[in-house]
């Protein structure tokens, strides 16, 4: 008779907890769900076409596809060497690097935007050739004929300054993950530190690779603060499907506005349920 009783204590503690946990999780995702089901009856299949339509949206849309992909690729190819390092070496300034890699997560926007800005039209206090303080952007424009800010390169630096953070933390967890026995032996066979790593370490790291590509893709998808201060908004010259948002709400078409938000929601799934189905492919 007792344990029949503690037995049904049990359960009813337990009902109670997965009730408790089940009630907290789900007000989160009805969250989300409202919030999609909101955007898409607000605005119908025919307004939704017809805002896409706009050339300027179009482009902006090439623009963003373009922006974002050249942004996952290059934070893909710098966090990965740095994510390695920071997880497998300790030396001075470890934890100083490790903070300053976080910066761009935990600075405001538009102060990263900022920053862009002042890094690339502030003089530096030496001269440079015509006897001025050198100022970046200048430089690359006039000696490359490559302008950075307020064009469209000020896209892609602004999406990976932030995505590529993002991207580091990923691959160091990914590095943790993997046991560095194996590259300790092939070294002890003879492989160096690089060929260590690209024959032992690198082939176990692709599924975090694809991760951190993915993260950093949607990332600089919803970048908006710093692309607006440091690119500006432009039509059919910085504009991004971010910034369209912006713009058609600053215009009051609020369906335009609608719209892009509802496409970017479907790239940004798309892009999700492709890579990591690609991602479960290799690792299955």
């Amino acid at each position: 008779m007792k344990t029949l009783r503690q037995d049904h204590a049990r359960k009813v503690r337990d009902g109670i907890f997965f009730l408790v946990m089940g009630g907290l999780s789900s007000s989160f995702i009805l969250l989300i769900v409202l919030l999609l089901i909101a955007d898409i009856t607000f605005t119908s299949f025919a307004e939704f076409r017809t805002a896409l339509s706009k050339p300027e949206i179009q482009s902006a849309f090439k623009l963003t596809m373009a922006s974002c992909t050249i942004a996952a690729i290059m934070s893909v190819w710098v966090a990965t060497p740095l994510g390695y390092i920071l997880s497998r070496y300790r030396f001075i300034g470890h934890r100083l690097i490790d903070t300053i890699v976080d910066i761009p997560i935990v600075l405001p926007p538009l102060v990263l935007g900022l920053s862009l800005l002042i890094l690339f039209h502030q003089p530096f206090p030496f001269s440079n050739w015509t006897g001025k303080g050198f100022i970046l952007d200048e430089f690359l424009r006039e000696t490359l004929n490559f302008p950075v800010s307020l064009s469209w390169p000020a896209v892609i630096l602004a999406q990976f300054t932030v995505s590529c953070a993002f991207a580091v933390r990923t691959m160091r967890v990914t590095f943790d993950q993997i046991d560095p026995r194996a590259e300790n032996v092939a070294r002890t066979l003879g492989c160096s530190r690089a060929e260590a790593f690209l024959r032992i370490a690198l082939p176990q790291a692709t599924r975090g690779m694809i991760t951190a590509g993915t993260i950093a893709w949607a990332r600089a998808l919803g970048e908006f603060g710093p692309i607006l201060v440091f690119a500006g908004s432009t039509r059919f010259r910085t504009e991004v499907l971010s910034t369209s948002v912006f713009l058609e709400l600053s215009i009051g078409q609020l369906d335009a506005a609608v719209a892009v938000s509802l496409l970017m929601v479907a790239m940004a799934v798309i892009v999700l349920v492709i890579l990591r189905a690609i991602g479960a492919g290799l690792n299955g």
